[in-house]
């Protein structure tokens, strides 16, 4: 028993460190959903998001590892990380005085575990009482030979390390969409997809992806030609380039899906538009990738079993402005001469709904 309690505070110590490197490691895969949500919070703009993010990350890795050792232990890392899971606390009370206990994910562990706002204060109430029986029971290195270079160095070392690991180009004022077509990335396995599309894809061998076109069915002749509204210039207008593709998402009928290509839930609406389309003809169907994991592309249109024209949008900030301040995935949004007829976003009222994009499409 005696050798359990002598044990303990290193115990505690261990368990602190452990939290806080799982904080930061969740928070860094994907960092643009951490990013995103310090947007939505309105704490800064999509230009500081990504130095922000990664300084809070960092901090939470230097955490992790001072709390192991024994410079300014007690008079300077203990205190500082008890302020700063105070602050978070406040933080958290307000966002359940305005959006209630029980919603959203406050984002400690990032999409790796979400947490709502009351399970986090409970997480870091608890963090703190382990640190206040950690303050009375450790003690800092004898007077003279504590070095403060030692906890500017855990920290800085920990910025160095997330900036290196995840690099990003500074915000410009005025973003520019790039002009060269969206690279084809090849289906090496088509056996489980039946779309004539999906298997001509994964039977061509790509040697220039600059000159391979996928091929989409064009459903257009299908629909009635109306005039419709008087043609406008959309937010999407300046995409012009899918798949080597020349398109103009302003004239005429257009879907636009705006996917992350690991994203389920853009997986599921991809999927429902396909079945749509199995129903009814369809205006023809565009997609806007966030460049993120865009390795998976394939696997998203094999899991989907069709192929779309689609463009790599390279700036996040610049993808998640198309859906809006506050706007998630997946998006999708019908345009008839660049007037946005019907828009879908996230997962909760503005969700995707098949039947609603069904009834706009049909509606003279």
């Amino acid at each position: 028993m005696n050798n359990f309690k002598k044990h303990l505070p290193l115990i505690v110590r261990i368990i602190i460190s452990f939290l806080f490197i799982l904080s930061a490691v969740a928070k860094s895969f994907p960092i643009w959903a951490f990013e995103k949500q310090l947007v939505d919070l309105g704490i800064v703009d999509w230009c500081a998001a990504p130095y922000l993010s990664r300084l809070i990350i960092a901090l939470e890795t230097a955490i992790a590892i001072a709390i192991l050792q024994k410079h300014f232990i007690k008079s300077f890392v203990i205190p500082v990380t008890i302020f700063l899971l105070i602050a978070f606390c406040v933080h958290l009370s307000i966002q359940m005085y305005e959006h209630g206990a029980m919603n959203g994910n406050c984002g400690c562990f990032g999409q790796l575990i979400p947490m709502t706002p009351l399970e986090a204060v409970i997480k870091n109430i608890v963090t703190i009482l382990l640190l206040i029986y950690l303050f009375k029971n450790v003690e800092d290195k004898p007077k003279g030979q504590n070095n403060f270079i030692v906890i500017l160095f855990i920290y800085f070392l920990s910025a160095f390390i997330m900036f290196f690991s995840f690099p990003f180009c500074p915000c410009s004022k005025k973003t520019e969409v790039s002009t060269l077509p969206s690279p084809i990335v090849p289906i090496s396995d088509s056996s489980s997809a039946t779309s004539d599309t999906v298997s001509e894809v994964a039977s061509t061998k790509i040697t220039d992806t600059s000159n391979f076109k996928v091929k989409q069915k064009d459903t257009t002749t299908k629909i009635a030609k109306e005039i419709g509204p008087k043609k406008t210039s959309s937010i999407f207008a300046p995409y012009t380039d899918f798949s080597g593709k020349k398109v103009n998402l302003d004239d005429g009928k257009k879907i636009v899906c705006l996917f992350v290509p690991g994203c389920d839930h853009c997986r599921e609406a991809a999927k429902e538009i396909v079945a749509l389309s199995k129903k009814q003809a369809l205006p023809p169907v565009y997609v806007l990738f966030m460049n993120e994991e865009v390795y998976q592309i394939p696997d998203f249109f094999k899991e989907v079993n069709r192929v779309f024209l689609y463009y790599i949008i390279d700036d996040i900030p610049t993808f998640f402005k198309l859906l809006g301040n506050k706007g998630s995935t997946p998006g999708v949004s019908y345009l008839w001469n660049g007037n946005i007829i019907k828009s879908f976003e996230g997962l909760e009222s503005h969700k995707f709904n098949a039947d609603e994009l069904l009834k706009a499409i049909n509606q003279p």
